[in-house]
């Protein structure tokens, strides 16, 4: 005989799979996408264009991933950065259980959090034509190594930089400061709507990079790149968005455009999901050049909340329609087959990205 609390217990089963199945496939060209142009396997963007692209299902690596012979090799060196020697973000927050949707405001959580101290490591590439007395442009990564430097990106810089298809920059890997989204201290860097995090990056990282390795860094937001993947992403945006005085320049991929703000901040009731709903579309356009790519099994609904707000595939359509709208400088990749991150994907575009997200630096500005 079933019983009601047999009922009860299906009844959350049930909920508990759907939570954890894979995100469902969402085609290019389905109701409600921006209008896409199908490029052929390995096939790059234009530079110029302004547009939304697919790209996949099959990948090849580009070529600047790998180690090249006979040109110059930038260093790549590490250091620690304690938060109990910071002024910002210390002490550090984490939480022990995900946290319950508020029963008087079903767009938040209620979280409880400990504090904590914690260390954050920075990686710093530094290339060899750098002119070490002229103020050197960069790009910040967020989510950067927490051990051993990972050889991607400096192999990727130094085939682009020998190459002349970018400025020589520095590239400065910011490790987060530990756990994920709501009540932790990543999600409190990452995912909220203000300028704090860069004001963090600008007081206690820059100064230490400088200091550490001898290096003067542009003060030029032109010569300003963040870029990162997933709350990273939103986290790029989220700088420029708030203090486009200091970055100009944005690389997302899977960019959390999505409601995970917290705690919950009535002035942006959607957290970044605000970028493609209110801000973009109404506030003045600003001076920033964006790159958005997604996977199409990107997450869908990833955890308790269910505000409508969680589709990280619709998000980042929303964003490509509002920035096309707005006139942005800006290029979008639908990747097939592809899931949250598209580190598949990644390995074909992610030197045409950074080479994208560059062109023009020196020669016009950001429009």
């Amino acid at each position: 005989m079933i019983t009601r609390t047999h009922l009860v217990v299906l009844f959350v089963c049930a909920i508990a799979m759907q939570l954890k199945a894979d995100p469902p496939t969402r085609l290019f060209d389905a109701a409600g996408a921006p209008p896409f142009t199908i490029l052929e396997p390995g096939q790059s963007p234009p530079l110029d264009a302004h547009d939304n692209f697919v790209i996949g299902p099959e990948y090849k690596a580009a070529s600047e991933n790998r180690v090249t012979a006979d040109i110059p090799r930038g260093l790549v060196r590490q250091f620690t950065i304690d938060s109990r020697e910071t002024k910002i973000f210390n002490p550090g927050i984490a939480r022990k259980e995900f946290g319950k949707v508020d029963p008087n405001n079903p767009n938040t959580l209620i979280v409880d959090t400990h504090e904590i101290d914690y260390q954050r490591q920075i990686t710093v590439y530094i290339p060899e034509q750098l002119t070490r007395d002229q103020p050197a442009p960069f790009m910040v990564m967020h989510d950067g190594p927490k051990g051993k430097p990972n050889q991607l990106l400096p192999n990727i810089l130094d085939n682009l930089i020998a190459e002349k298809r970018i400025p020589a920059i520095v590239l400065i890997q910011i490790a987060n400061g530990g756990g994920d989204a709501q009540g932790h201290q990543r999600g409190r860097e990452y995912d909220n709507m203000l300028g704090l995090f860069a004001e963090y990056i600008e007081t206690e990282v820059l100064p230490r990079v400088e200091q550490q390795f001898d290096l003067k860094l542009t003060k030029d937001p032109e010569g300003r790149a963040a870029m990162g993947s997933s709350s990273g992403g939103s986290a790029s945006l989220i700088m420029a968005w708030f203090r486009t005085d200091l970055y100009r320049r944005v690389l997302t991929t899977s960019g959390t455009f999505v409601n995970q703000a917290w705690p919950y901040d009535p002035k942006f009731p959607g957290g970044a999901w605000e970028f493609h709903r209110t801000l973009i579309p109404n506030e003045a356009k600003k001076p920033i050049r964006l790159f958005i790519s997604v996977g199409d099994r990107d997450l869908l609904n990833p955890n308790v909340m269910r505000d409508n707000m969680h589709d990280w595939v619709e998000a980042n359509h929303r964003m490509a329609k509002v920035l096309k709208e707005r006139g942005y400088e800006y290029q979008y990749l639908f990747c097939r087959d592809s899931a949250h991150g598209i580190r598949n994907a990644k390995e074909e575009f992610l030197p045409h990205a950074i080479e994208w997200v560059w062109d023009g630096y020196g020669t016009r500005p950001i429009k």
